[in-house]
């Protein structure tokens, strides 16, 4: 179950009222089971088989966890052990076929692929835990009395299981036994009820009704003019951004309904004035593990320029790889640590310091192509955008662009030009943490109400789609 989906709103309905039964009955020592159950149920939910990939998962990572925590002579062995195992699950489910391909293609070999369904969130929880196993073994925030419930509420809690936020430990496991968290907070429940009307008004009232653009213009023609490709990734942009950061306020509101607060994934990434700005604002949690675990580990900025530049690469090529067993995620990560790489040197050069305009187009345009290389299947598909950038085959729009993507509606250039002219005035208004504040008038409940009220025609109309982008990472 998806978080825009009925079958979704039975469960947190269901979940919510049960663990707000135990605290109204003092059962706080059934909280962290009924959080457990619920989630484990969440997840078996898509695919009943992968929950002995999870559960094998907690066991082991948390047996990891006590022997390094533990005072062994030999608690490095297990660490590399322990990160060993987690990457070796995450490569035999996420990369196994992708490595028999690059084999057959470079050696001319005919290797049978083994088609194995990739375990959904295998890459957030495994990330998750291999961050609490480098906390063990470093002695970093850990406290080695901590339990295997506390453990198993931290990697599978349900809001944020399937695709994030990323959380740390030492944010989380303490509110799980929080004394201030075991009673009914109805201030928690208002913006509860804000940041998942609000993440799912960008789901379904944006992100959703952007994919007939996208799919047109990245699947179902090997033609694009130049307005249409630029039509098409700026649509992608959007999509992708309300798409995440929708389904991320809804996982903040989902986890506050108990009284659980996780970090926020964005901050209006699309007001960013630099690369390192924009990464500071996208993706949040991913960009704090990379560095926390990644970067600085490689040692960071403190080894001369040269290893500074060689630790950047390094930690978005395998930022980009986290992503994808694909090339294009690889050629993705690759972009954004070069960008990051002279984005660097300019400072350090003291270059001319550009206009905050010009930086913030520059910035823009550059995330917005390095969008085409992430979406695109394969490099054929590179082909097309660049043929249509090379005005390649014009400038206007096709008629077949305007029957496809529209009809029976036709969709004239400046009608196209409207929809994004909207979605800048989106991107550039408040963000879900700024409206937070104004939650507290009436007249943004009211609000609030109305667009929840959309949300249900829109789940009720037969053209809804239920699936989230970032679902397949």
């Amino acid at each position: 179950m998806v978080f825009s989906s009925f079958e979704y709103f039975v469960f947190l309905f269901i979940t919510v009222a049960v663990y707000y039964f135990c605290l109204y009955k003092k059962f706080t020592q059934y909280l962290l089971p009924v959080i457990v159950t619920a989630s484990i149920f969440f997840y078996g939910y898509w695919n009943p088989t992968n929950l002995s990939v999870i559960l094998i998962s907690i066991v082991t990572n948390y047996v990891f966890s006590k022997i390094l925590c533990s005072e062994i002579n030999f608690r490095k062995t297990i660490f590399i052990l322990s990160v060993l195992f987690n990457i070796l699950l995450i490569f035999i489910y996420k990369y196994l076929d992708f490595s028999v391909s690059v084999i057959n293609y470079c050696f001319n070999q005919q290797l049978p692929l083994f088609h194995i369904i990739l375990p959904i969130g295998i890459s957030f929880f495994t990330f998750q835990q291999i961050a609490y196993l480098s906390d063990c073994y470093t002695q970093k925030h850990i406290s080695s009395g901590e339990g295997f419930l506390n453990y198993c509420c931290f990697i599978c809690f349900f809001p944020q299981l399937i695709a994030g936020p990323i959380v740390h430990h030492k944010d989380i496991i303490p509110q799980f036994h929080s004394v201030r968290n075991q009673i009914i907070r109805w201030k928690n429940i208002h913006y509860a009820i804000m940041f998942f009307t609000l993440g799912l008004a960008k789901k379904l009232l944006i992100a959703d009704n952007l994919s007939p653009f996208v799919a047109y213009c990245f699947d179902k023609t090997d033609q694009l003019s130049f307005l249409e490709a630029l039509f098409g990734s700026l649509c992608y942009t959007f999509q992708l951004y309300f798409d995440f950061s929708g389904y991320s306020d809804m996982a903040v509101g989902s986890a506050l309904f108990f009284n659980i607060k996780l970090p926020h994934n964005f901050f209006s990434p699309y007001k960013a004035t630099s690369i390192q700005d924009f990464w500071r604002r996208w993706h949040i949690t991913l960009s704090v593990w990379l560095r926390d675990y990644l970067y600085i580990p490689l040692g960071g900025s403190k080894k001369g320029k040269k290893r500074t530049y060689f630790n950047l690469f390094v930690t978005f090529l395998i930022g980009g790889i986290w992503h994808g067993a694909a090339v294009t995620f690889i050629i993705w990560g690759i972009l954004h640590g070069i960008a990051l790489i002279v984005h660097r040197i300019w400072k350090e050069k003291k270059f001319i310091k550009l206009p905050v305009a010009v930086s913030w187009g520059i910035t823009f345009l550059f995330v917005n192509f390095s969008w085409i290389v992430f979406r695109i299947t394969d490099l054929d598909r590179l082909a097309v955008f660049g043929d249509a950038f090379a005005f390649q085959h014009g400038f206007l729009f096709s008629k077949t662009f305007i029957k496809e993507i529209n009809a029976p509606d036709s969709l004239y250039p400046e009608k196209a030009l409207g929809i994004l002219a909207v979605l800048f005035v989106f991107v550039f208004l408040k963000n879900t943490q700024q409206l937070q504040r104004k939650f507290k008038t009436k007249r943004f409940t009211v609000y609030c109400g109305i667009l929840f009220f959309l949300c249900v025609l829109k789940l009720l109309s037969p053209e809804n789609t239920q699936e989230f982008i970032y679902f397949q990472f």
